[in-house]
């Protein structure tokens, strides 16, 4: 937490007012110009100088650069230049200036991204507002067009420059009604102060709400009711308590300012793709002691947020304002918080430190339900599996066809499942001592025996085809199976590696306890990050593959043996189609149905039987091996109509 001065002791103000309220009045208080800039196709940039007065903004642009100039701010002083992502081809692009001087705040949107240009810097008591428009510069080339204020249209034409005049005002008299409240309680409580809204004409301009609390020598702590902004049921309200340990021993009396906000728009972040993914809910709390920097509490400081309902698709995670990192950007850390649930309206945080708290909403991915019970069923399934694919590699190199090409493909499968499942039982105990360094590698390996499990699941639908139909071509030599199974999968996997901040410890979170996410080491699957793309385009290409071409293997197998006597004598139609699902990786196509009502089922089926296939594997072959002792079939003959019936039998 930062010192309650400069940025830190100034964020506050930030909500005292809600942004891009429309309407106007006795004074446009707030600015908005808008426009599409037409330039060349070169190195663009966006420039500023700004100075402290009221008098004169222009705003121009030219074939490569976008400038605002002028004298409008009380507190800021800024000159700089931005670079501008490139645009090769399109020659035009929109853009909004906005200026607050409630807040003297001042920043920029082009082509959807924001630039803060003037941070907010505490509530102002002179300000520059109420901009008119004056002479526009000419009309040329390149500049601004179609300008619009205040979402009237100005011109429809091309000019370089507009330029607007301010006109000072008191802000605090214009825009805010103040009332202070005296307290009953002469031992904590010493004021109350309401900044009350003011209405001009069609525009609520709401201020800050904050209570004051006088910690004096024995103080035993003190529960806060905030004070409720017009319009707010008190129910709604959310509620503070302040521990004992929160006074500094050293002092005999100390101050403690606890602001309550109902408007959270900046928060939300610059970037609309951002918004898609999270939401902050509009409540925020900010909590601060007079030129103390308060951590690690020893009994946390308790804040009550009451809220409409949240899905249990969505997770709610107490976070904190991050003073430490670069204020022009909306920065949300949950260290320090602990979220406890109580309901699906109701979420209390318990914080170690003091500075700004909301409820942060994760929109997509959601947490999951039932986690442990899926943690408990995937370890136990991937150690089964581990050892049963032990025991099937010995029993496929003990065999008497040991050399036979189709045992060659079964023991590839066989390592490549050993692999896989050995690797996710311990993915957890890594992600835990190990950390990210370990993660890098072993989330990697865990990446690559994936790959190379779809690999072989391919390569077995691959041979059962070349059997069934090619029955007097030869096989292609083992070695081409293991260049496919073993080597292919590598090369997506060192190219990750090379590119870098791809794998590494990720959360998965529950949603019965927020709290305690269940680490696993694995591909940084976050919005907008190369581990997703790679998910998407190698992942899930790989299984799609899979998935479709053994559907396909299957249909084709069980026409063939549908009207076979001796299938249907033997039960081995049925074995068959089991059999070959768990060589062929069907079940591995459960989640693509991970949606609507039968999600948690089809969850449940997936993890059970992906986790167990090693496992399902091994019993196939044994049940099969001793059928063949047991029945002596004809399945042995030595005529291709036979040969072709004998090598369905070897690959079911």
């Amino acid at each position: 937490m930062e010192p309650n001065q400069g940025f830190g002791g100034t964020l506050w103000m930030i909500f005292l007012f809600a942004l891009f309220a429309s309407g106007s009045g006795e004074n446009d208080r707030d600015f908005k110009m808008c426009g599409t800039w037409r330039h060349g196709n070169g190195l663009l940039t966006l420039a500023h100088d700004l100075k402290r007065g009221c008098g004169t903004i222009t705003i121009s642009a030219n074939e490569s650069s976008l400038s605002i100039r002028g004298e409008i701010t009380a507190q800021c002083e800024n000159s700089s230049v931005i670079k501008l992502d490139p645009s090769p081809e399109a020659r035009e692009r929109p853009f909004c200036v906005y200026w607050e001087p409630l807040l003297d705040q001042l920043w920029v949107e082009v082509k959807g991204q924001n630039h803060t240009l003037c941070w907010p810097s505490g509530l102002q008591g002179n300000c520059c507002t109420d901009l008119s428009q004056g002479e526009n510069k000419g009309i040329s080339t390149y500049g601004i067009l179609n300008a619009t204020q205040r979402d009237d249209i100005i011109s429809y034409k091309t000019h370089p420059a507009y330029e607007f005049f301010g006109e000072i005002i008191n802000c605090k008299n214009e825009f805010c009604d103040e009332a202070s409240q005296g307290s009953g309680d002469k031992v904590n409580m010493i004021e109350e102060t309401v900044m009350r809204s003011k209405v001009l004409g069609n525009v609520v301009l709401p201020c800050a709400l904050s209570s004051v609390v006088e910690m004096k020598e024995g103080f035993q702590g003190y529960n806060i009711t905030l004070p409720a902004p017009q319009g707010v049921p008190p129910q709604m309200i959310p509620s503070v308590h302040l521990p004992s340990c929160l006074k500094p021993p050293e002092k005999k009396k100390v101050k403690v300012v606890c602001t309550y906000f109902k408007n959270s728009i900046l928060f939300q972040g610059s970037s609309k793709a951002d918004q898609n993914d999270i939401r902050i809910l509009e409540d925020v709390v900010g909590i601060t002691v007079e030129n103390e920097i308060i951590t690690n509490l020893p009994e946390p400081i308790r804040i009550g947020f009451h809220h409409s309902a949240i899905p249990t698709s969505h997770s709610r995670t107490c976070v904190s304002w991050d003073t430490k990192k670069d204020p022009a950007e909306v920065t949300w850390k949950k260290e320090g918080c602990e979220t406890i649930q109580k309901g699906v309206e109701y979420t209390e945080c318990h914080c170690n430190h003091l500075t700004y708290f909301a409820i942060l909403v994760q929109l997509e991915p959601g947490p999951v339900r039932h986690l442990v019970a899926l943690t408990v069923i995937t370890s136990m399934g991937c150690a089964a599996s581990t050892l049963s694919c032990v025991v099937l590699i010995y029993f496929l190199n003990t065999q008497r066809r040991a050399k036979d090409q189709s045992n060659a493909v079964h023991r590839g499968l066989a390592m490549a499942l050993f692999l896989l499942s050995l690797l996710f039982f311990l993915t957890g105990t890594v992600a835990n001592v190990g950390g990210n360094k370990a993660c890098w590698v072993f989330g990697a390996a865990l990446h690559y025996a994936l790959l190379s499990s779809f690999s072989w699941m391919f390569i077995e639908v691959f041979h059962t085809f070349w059997l069934v139909y090619m029955v007097f071509s030869p096989s292609p030599n083992p070695y081409v199976w293991h260049l496919v199974g073993f080597g292919l999968p590598a090369v997506p996997v060192i190219v990750l590696l090379a590119i870098g901040k791809v794998y590494g410890v990720i959360e998965v979170v529950s949603s019965e306890d927020v709290n305690n996410p269940y680490l696993m080491c694995w591909m940084d699957v976050s919005p907008r990050s190369v581990g997703l793309l790679a998910h998407y385009f190698i992942n899930l290409t790989f299984l799609a593959v899979v998935v479709l071409s053994g559907l396909i293997m299957l249909f084709l197998v069980l026409r063939n043996i549908q009207n076979r006597d001796e299938w249907r004598k033997n039960k081995v139609a049925f074995l068959s189609i089991w059999g070959l699902s768990c060589l062929f990786g069907t079940t591995w196509g459960l989640g693509f149905l991970d949606f609507g009502q039968l999600s948690e089922f089809i969850l449940f089926l997936f993890c059970i039987l992906n986790s167990l296939q090693g496992f399902f594997l091994m019993l196939r072959f044994y049940i099969l091996d001793r059928m063949r002792k047991q029945s002596r079939s004809s399945l042995d003959g030595s005529t291709a109509s036979s040969t072709r019936q004998h090598m369905l039998q070897e690959k079911s």
